[in-house]
């Protein structure tokens, strides 16, 4: 046996030492480490240092549900998000949050370049996922607010509480103008109106934080750790399909798109915003997803964004019909289009699988996927993730605090609008007196927290009842605010004997839409939720009746309107029920304008403020007023 003399043995330890020393030293000179490095200067470095594989793993996204760290670690995944009701648990706290959060993030850090990953959730009314968090209006109501300083505080309040989970990402504002209330997201649009939408932007100033004076215009900017990135939603003319069918198609010319569903774009992009997602609707035929022209040529060439564009949910699979077939034709399309990130959601290796055979094969060039790249580290270095990639739990307070439901309260009290006040201005019935002898309030929505938020709350279609999270039910509201000496009686679908026998002072019935989202929330009719067209007929025949009505847009309600005494749009208040009670008894006035058209029967639509054939039962900006009153 030949034995190394122990000179041999010193070279090699003093090799092994060098390199370690050397390695060491790289680690502490990677400028893309670095945060005093210029932000291109860290990009260019990581890039350079990036191999295909890796590239490609930062443009993909997968639901918590099929991720674990190993994953992350090994493919060097760019990102997860929750699905609307994908959680680590049941009733999870926001400790339950933020571990699945780290251990995700710590799975990307030791991959082999340690790129942190970005964590989405769809925060559209608040923390709408998470248990006992504050749930603020949906945007239609904060729409008839007309109020951007109170969404930009409403944007901030959230970007509070999704930070209180670890996460940094949220999937908002949907900026959709939706033209036509039978579009079953119609409640997530601000208005029919353009310039309603535009001032609504704000909210990206709230999530993201103030751009600092002399920023470049279209770079993303995420202002620290209380702060998360946003997304305005969905590009391009989401709100326009034909009879409001939702994912379908869009048909207009250029004028009409660029005056009317392409604004709110813009001022999104000037404001910061970090991401944009982009639509399952097709435009004149053409689907979104595969959408060259105005994703890369318009958006980014144009509009010169800097951000990155993500696709929805399975945006990719549903550019052939039916979902999923022909897979790779579609994910040659969607990234040719100029889509960054692709939400896969479940199947990570095939994505990438297909991506590296386009490449391999120069179908897809790699300038295009060094763009997709380029953005997404551009947005990961700008919200200092590779600083702070963990959880803060320093927040965790904040969720559900009270100053956010204060907030909340506030933006449902401005949020309603009234559209009848007695026969005429001389009698009105509104404010209504806090001591009476006998308040009877009925109707399905009266008492069930889940039938308030409505649609992306708690689970992607909505609950029903009080028992899935934290808030307070308009029963509760009325209940708290009147006199002690003044009974409230609450039956759901009284009777008219009932009616007859209770000898009640007034009536309020709060009746309206069941929860829905998306697909789920196309209608046609557009009716009252049974049974209650049967209990406004039977409680306003027989009582003075004040009629709430929690909806995600105008519904009919044409041939009630004679037999009630009042009339008030609630919208989709979320869980701070008082909003509504404050209002309706006089402590602070109506002041919420109509953010979209009130129609008369279906057979108008689509109708809209400006249209020829406008013959609308409440027009749109229509909203009575009320000053508050003290009652002692």
């Amino acid at each position: 046996m030949v034995r190394p003399s122990s000179s041999v043995l010193l070279v090699g330890l003093l090799w092994l030492y060098c390199w370690g020393a050397m390695a060491q030293a790289g680690e502490e000179y990677m400028a893309y480490k670095d945060p005093k490095q210029p932000l291109n200067r860290r990009i260019k470095d990581l890039m350079g240092r990036m191999m295909l594989e890796e590239k490609i793993g930062q443009m993909t996204q997968l639901d918590r549900a099929n991720v674990t760290a190993e994953i992350m670690r090994d493919f060097s995944l760019g990102s997860v998000l929750s699905g609307g009701g994908s959680v680590p648990r049941e009733q999870a706290s926001p400790q339950d949050w933020i571990n699945m959060f780290n251990e995700f993030q710590k799975g990307a850090l030791s991959s082999r370049l340690g790129i942190p990953m970005i964590y989405g959730i769809d925060a559209v009314h608040g923390h709408n996922n998470v248990y006992k968090a504050t749930i603020f209006p949906h945007n239609v109501g904060l729409g008839a607010t007309r109020d951007p300083e109170l969404v930009k505080k409403i944007g901030a309040a959230t970007a509070l509480e999704v930070r209180a989970t670890g996460i940094n990402y949220a999937f908002a504002p949907c900026i959709a103008v939706c033209r036509d209330p039978r579009w079953g997201r119609c409640y997530e649009s601000y208005s029919e109106d353009p310039a309603v939408v535009i001032q609504m932007t704000d909210v990206i100033l709230g999530l993201q934080g103030e751009i600092p004076a002399g920023s470049r215009k279209g770079v993303p900017y995420v202002g620290g750790k209380d702060k998360v990135a946003a997304c305005a939603k969905h590009f391009v003319g989401d709100g326009g399909t034909t009879r409001g069918i939702n994912e379908n198609n869009t048909v207009i010319d250029r004028h009409g798109l660029l005056s009317i569903h392409m604004p709110a774009y813009y001022h999104s992009i000037i404001k910061g915003v970090s991401t944009i997602m982009v639509s399952y609707s097709s435009l004149n035929g053409k689907k979104m997803h595969a959408h060259h022209e105005l994703v890369t040529k318009f958006l980014k060439d144009t509009l010169k964004f800097r951000g990155f564009v993500i696709s929805d949910w399975q945006g990719v699979d549903k550019i052939n019909y039916p979902l999923h077939s022909n897979y790779p034709e579609a994910v040659l399309a969607g990234v040719q289009a100029g889509i960054d990130m692709v939400m896969v959601p479940f199947n990570h290796t095939e994505f990438i699988g297909i991506v590296t055979d386009h490449v391999n094969n120069k179908r897809i060039p790699m300038s295009r996927i060094d763009d997709a790249v380029r953005r997404i580290l551009r947005v990961k270095f700008v919200m200092g993730l590779f600083e702070n990639p963990l959880a803060d739990e320093s927040f965790v307070d904040k969720l559900g605090s009270q100053a956010h439901r204060d907030l909340a309260r506030e933006a449902v009290r401005k949020s309603l609008v009234l559209l009848k006040n007695g026969e005429n201005a001389d009698t009105p019935v509104l404010p209504l007196p806090k001591k009476t002898k006998r308040i009877l309030v009925a109707g399905t929505h009266a008492n069930n927290l889940g039938y308030q938020c409505g649609g992306w709350s708690l689970t992607w279609q909505g609950v029903s009842g009080n028992n899935y999270t934290a808030g307070t039910t308009i029963l509760s509201a009325i209940t708290a605010a009147v006199d002690p000496s003044t009974e409230i009686v609450f039956s759901e679908n009284p009777d008219p004997d009932f009616l007859k026998s209770n000898n009640f002072s007034y009536a309020i019935v709060v009746v309206g839409e069941q929860p829905y989202a998306e697909t789920k929330g196309d209608s046609l009719n557009l009716t009252i939720a049974e049974p209650g067209p049967q209990t406004l007929t039977n409680v306003c025949g027989a009582v003075k009746c004040v009629v709430v009505v929690v909806s995600g847009r105008p519904v009919v309600i044409e041939p009630y309107v004679l037999s009630m005494d009042a009339l008030v749009a609630a919208w989709l208040p979320g869980t701070e029920g008082q909003g509504v009670s404050d209002v309706l008894f006089g402590d602070y006035g109506f002041s919420g304008k109509l953010p979209r058209t009130w129609f008369k029967t279906v057979d108008q639509l689509p109708m809209n403020v400006g249209d020829a054939h406008y013959d609308p039962l409440f027009p749109f900006d229509f909203g009575l007023t009320t000053d508050s009153v003290k009652q002692l």
